[in-house]
Parts: structure tokens; sequence; C-alpha cells
């Protein structure tokens, strides 16, 4: 059994380990030192730009769920991470070159796997091949992916918006309705009085902005994707006559038409995440957390994916995607990492091994079905393939997980959390050894 890999990110080191320990042949082609990306600078597999933090690793987390199911599913990644760790309290943080030597070692050592240092500009259908090329993913390369998907390829400066639980929103003081009673209450919507939009705004334009990165280059602010911070510069009532207008809407508590209401759209069909309509925004994290929460009823709001601006690359995946994370027009064609729209570095490593469990079946002559819903590998591969007209790349939180009634009736976050990750891993480890 043969297999060619394109990228040796972290999802296709992951995979080309995994799938060379089961005795495939795998040719692993990356283009560095060849041709770097513009934000890449080793030469090393496996680098990590912008963090050197894998995240938490307590089991009723998001993310040290996710690396409890990747250990479970035979990650080598997680063990190059134990050799190059740092001190960081309950995280996952790593000597960022340590970890790149790490694994570039592991994958040179392998007798099953033949590097090829070089840019790889076709794409060749007539056996299995796995792109994992990443969010920066330019030139013929990506010209290969456009042609082979048609429109269903993004790439540009993206502007992203903030995603919150549902549970943690204050229904006290928000409210379901779409405007003028058109169709059903398709939006939660939370609504300001003058002085509190007031006060709104003065944070807003004086929040502090993070910094470009390199590769990001000369940022092109598209119209339709204002920053909310860009937006609300431009006057006091430009936001309130743009995403925050109330025109349409009236608040139950008051009986009245609210100064300015923030629009929530669920972002999952469960309705357990909320997008925050129209607050596309590059503030930095914590000033985003400070601003965002003076919105009323998100006073407590817990924030699973914050509002980002970079150059991204990523396919339109429940446009193109199967749960096998081959594309279903040309069923060769297997995607895993960032550029499938999993968000985060150890994210692309469990996309990497469930690209290779699903390329062992087929080279064996079956299909694999994907881990269940309830694990978080499972929830993120639903999330990428569930028709979404806004796709955005997701992480991993607990949001994403289905929940049943038992675990609605679990009062504490905590333990709630817990129940979660406890259901995830019965699962994943039920599949595991079902399919193994």
């Amino acid at each position: 059994m043969q297999l060619n890999i394109i990228g040796a990110g972290l999802a296709g080191c992951e995979a080309a380990l995994w799938l060379a320990d089961r005795g495939v042949q795998v040719d692993l082609y990356e283009q560095k030192p060849t041709k770097f990306s513009p934000a890449h600078k080793s030469e090393g597999f496996a680098e990590l730009i912008c963090s050197n933090s894998l995240k938490a690793e307590r089991p009723d987390s998001a993310s040290g769920l996710l690396k409890i199911e990747m250990k479970m599913m035979g990650s080598h990644l997680l063990d190059a991470a134990e050799t190059a760790r740092v001190a960081a309290g309950g995280a996952l943080a790593v000597d960022r070159d340590v970890f790149s030597t790490a694994v570039t070692e592991m994958v040179e050592k392998h007798p099953n796997i033949t590097i090829h240092r070089e840019e790889v500009t076709a794409l060749d259908e007539s056996a299995p091949v796995l792109v994992a090329s990443g969010p920066l993913t330019e030139g013929a390369l990506a010209q290969a992916v456009a042609a082979l998907t048609g429109d269903h390829r993004l790439s540009f400066y993206d502007a992203v918006a903030p995603i919150v639980t549902a549970e943690s929103l204050d229904y006290d003081k928000v409210f379901a309705a779409s405007r003028y009673g058109r169709g059903e209450a398709d939006y939660l919507n939370c609504p300001f009085n003058k002085e509190e939009y007031e006060n709104f705004h003065a944070a807003l334009i004086a929040a502090e902005r993070a910094p470009l990165h390199d590769f990001d280059g000369d940022l092109t602010v598209y119209e339709g994707c204002m920053p909310i911070e860009v937006m609300a510069a431009r006057g006091a009532d430009t936001i309130r006559f743009g995403p925050l207008r109330p025109v349409g809407l009236r608040d139950p508590r008051t009986g009245h038409r609210p100064w300015a209401a923030v629009q929530l759209r669920a972002e999952n069909t469960a309705r357990t995440l909320y997008n925050l309509v129209g607050f596309q925004t590059n503030l930095k994290w914590g000033e985003q957390k400070r601003v965002f929460s003076m919105i009323p009823g998100l006073e407590h709001a817990e924030f699973v994916r914050y509002g980002v601006m970079h150059r991204n690359t990523f396919l339109e995946s429940p446009k193109v995607l199967t749960k096998q994370q081959f594309l279903a027009d040309h069923p060769n064609v297997f995607f895993a990492g960032q550029i499938t729209g999993f968000e985060g570095y150890m994210e692309s490593a469990a996309s990497g091994l469930l690209a290779a469990h699903q390329i062992l079946a087929r080279l064996q002559g079956g299909e694999l079905p994907p881990p269940p819903a309830a694990t978080m590998c499972g929830a993120l591969l639903d999330y990428i393939t569930t028709p979404n007209k806004d796709f955005q790349p997701m992480g991993a939180n607990m949001g994403i997980l289905p929940r049943t009634e038992e675990i609605n009736a679990i009062r504490d976050k905590r333990e709630r959390y817990m129940a979660l990750s406890q259901n995830a891993q019965d699962a994943m480890r039920a599949w595991t050894e079902e399919y193994k």
C-alpha cells in the first residue's frame, strides 16, 4: 500500500506516522526549504508559528478531551510534545524548536516514509492522496485545489466574528425574535438602552487592536466584512444604523423598540452556539472579552472562539467534503488540517489522524464510519460537513458536543463538562475498539 501526502505540518506528519506504522509506504512532500510560505521560517516539520501553547489538558476542557481522544487514536505528536514540554500550569506548552525537531526526527527515521523536499504543483487523482498543506496554501497547488472544488474554496483576508455558548447567556435580558415578526424567531437579540449603547460604543472605539502577522501583509478591509471597531469609529450612530439597528424589534421587557440591538445567530443546528452577527473584529482577545461582555445578556458569556482577522485559505467543506474527509466529486483526494476548517494546532493534528484512519480503510478496500458526534473529533467533523451558509473554521469547544437531558440537568458547569467529556471518551473508546 502506498500514499502521497502533501504537507509536513501537524496534520501531514500525524497522518504519515500513523499510516507508516501500519505498513503503508508514505511519500511525504514538503516544499521547505525549496519554497517557504510567508509565515514559515524553519526547515523543520510541524512548525508552530503563532504560539507555543497546545492549550489545556484537563479532561473537563475541550482541549484536554481532544488530546485524550487523540491518544486513543494513536497520536505520535502528543509524544513529541511531551519531549518538548515547558512549564505552563494546566496547559500543554512546548519549546517550538524542540517540538519541531522531535517530529522531524520521527518522520525522517521511519523506514516506511520517504521525504520529498519539493513543491507540489498538481494533484494526481489516480490513487488516494492526502492534501494537508495548511491555511496558507498558495500558488499552483491552490489553483489545483480550486480546479477540483470550483468556487467552493475560500482565500481572503478573513474577518471572523466571535462565538458564545447558548448556556452562558442571560435570558432575562436576551429575547428571541425576527425583525417585524417575520418567520420564526431565528435570532436572539441583546437590547441596549441609550446609556448602555453610548458606554459600549466608547469602549469599542478605544479598545486595543491586535497587530497583524507579517504574513498577512497589507490588509485589505472589505465593506462586506468590516471590523465592528472600524465601523464604530466612523461615527456614534454608524453601527446603530448598521448591524445593531433595532428596527422591527420590540423588547418584551419594556414593550418598546430598543435604542440598539446586537443579534445572535445560531452557529449549529443544536443551537448550543451563537455567532455575534456583524461583529467581525481585530480586537485583542482580552479586549473582546472585556468590551463584548458590556452587551446586555453577554455579561457572563463564554467565548468559544474570539474574532480574528488574518489571511486564511480553507475549503467550504460543508459543500465539498464528506465525513470521510475526501472530496465528494473526487473521492481519491482527501484533505486534513486547517485547510478543512479544523481551527488550531491540536485540532489540525487530530484531523490528520482521522484522515489516516479513513485512508487506511480505503487502501484496504473498505470505508470507515466517522467517530460518533458525541466525541470531540466526531463533533468537529460533523460541524465542518453540515450545511452552513456562513461557514467558518472551528476549534474544539464543549458547545459543539450534543447534550442529553441528563447532562442538561447538571447545574454546575464543571460537572456538566466532565459528564460531556466522559460520554465522549466512552464513545471514542468504543469506536477505536470496534474499528482498530
